[in-house]
């Protein structure tokens, strides 16, 4: 008999919605990491939950249906772990220049279901006074979101546990026992576990991952860097961006990209990014980086230029070469599950994410279409051996 129903692979808040979800329907699970819980992509997010940034599409219908499961998804959380810092705050993308191209890029959301509101751009300075006059346009998002990543991945954890789940930090999967062509157990340097079937929730090691599974597809790491000022009074209601985060976003280009960012965190710091660049797990810290980044964030708010970085930091996102989520079971390998590739959308498509394994899992109607997120499709394949 094996040991759980579930072992997921990767405590990140990806692995941990997974494990949430799957244990709230009542199924035996066990969470591994090789380090601690939330300590690796999760901990270099900024928690968004962001509709703003996605172009009409299944990424954007899964992101839609995830702003609606966050919130079912806290309803059940622990009371005593429930505050993850959830803030509603909306968002607004602006322009410096020509307004036509981010004008019809929300008329394309709207007619996919977001709330994308042209405004003027005397209505964005009333949302966000401090901003640079060059304005041309803006677009404000009332559905955007941001939590504490960490605690969210913490809490989500906690739940599995308390619904009699395990999380164990520390240790490696090395390999996926099999027997017939069916998962049997997984194979960890502090011994075997025994089980059903096998999430892959690795991130960015993903794709290393699943070569040790029997059943490789391709997931690469790209990097992100993020300033970090030190503590302000409150100057920035919103999570605000320029419109080229949207382009950034969708690339597939391997070179650096910055775009700005810029939002303010309950502690009072505020966070500056972004930017993507495909170099393997390389974590050197690049000054020329972080001087983009913050010439770009002067230019959207010419009051930053007086403030005082206090840190910066990066992490390794999970990129999928045709820029969508993998969720699903692995044709190969009966058993084998995985759930990767959202890049830097992983905290805000987490929920549904969680709620789309389970419901394949169970043989559950899904909430949303898993077709075009389905494990087998070239893009993934046509890169591995």
């Amino acid at each position: 008999m094996a040991e759980v129903d579930v072992v997921v692979v990767g405590a990140g808040i990806v692995g941990a919605a997974c494990a949430e979800a799957l244990s709230a329907a009542g199924v035996r699970v066990l969470v591994l990491d090789r380090g601690a819980p939330a300590s690796g992509t999760t901990a270099a997010g900024e928690g968004n939950i962001l509709v703003s940034d996605k172009a009409p599409g299944p990424e954007l219908d899964l992101a839609i249906a995830s702003r609606a499961e966050w919130l079912a998804v806290l309803d059940r959380l622990p009371e005593r772990v429930a505050d993850v810092e959830w803030e509603p705050k909306g968002g607004l993308v602006v322009a410096t220049g020509d307004p036509g191209p981010l004008e019809d890029f929300a008329a394309a959301q709207r007619g996919a279901g977001v709330d994308a509101r042209v405004i003027k751009p005397a209505d964005a300075f009333e949302l966000e006074p401090l901003l640079t006059p060059a304005v041309t346009v803006g677009v404000y998002y009332p559905d955007d979101a941001q939590l504490q990543p960490v605690l969210a991945a913490t809490a989500l954890l906690a739940a599995v546990r308390a619904r009699g789940g395990s999380v164990r930090g520390g240790v490696t999967a090395l390999a996926v026992r099999r027997s017939a062509g069916r998962v049997t157990g997984v194979e960890t340097d502090s011994g075997v576990v025994a089980c059903g079937a096998v999430v892959n929730a690795c991130g960015p090691w993903a794709g290393s991952f699943s070569s040790l599974a029997g059943a490789p597809i391709q997931i690469l790491p790209r990097r992100g860097m993020i300033l970090v000022t030190a503590p302000l009074p409150e100057c920035f209601r919103h999570k605000v961006y320029d419109a080229d985060y949207v382009g950034a976003v969708g690339s597939r280009n391997a070179d650096l990209q910055t775009s700005t960012v810029v939002e303010s965190t309950r502690a009072g710091t505020v966070l500056i990014g972004s930017s993507r660049e495909r170099i393997g797990f390389d974590d050197a810290v690049r000054v020329k980086v972080l001087r983009e980044l913050a010439r770009k964030a002067m230019g959207l708010f010419p009051f930053l230029g007086e403030v005082s970085v206090m840190r910066a930091y990066g992490g390794f996102r999970p990129y999928a070469p045709d820029h969508l989520p993998v969720i699903g079971a692995d044709p190969r390998v009966a058993g084998l599950w995985h759930a990767t590739g959202h890049e830097g959308a992983g905290i805000g498509l987490a929920a549904s994410t969680g709620r789309l394994i389970t419901e394949l899992f169970l043989g559950l109607a899904p909430h949303v279409d898993p077709a075009p997120f389905r494990v087998d499709r070239p893009a993934l394949l046509g890169g591995v051996s």
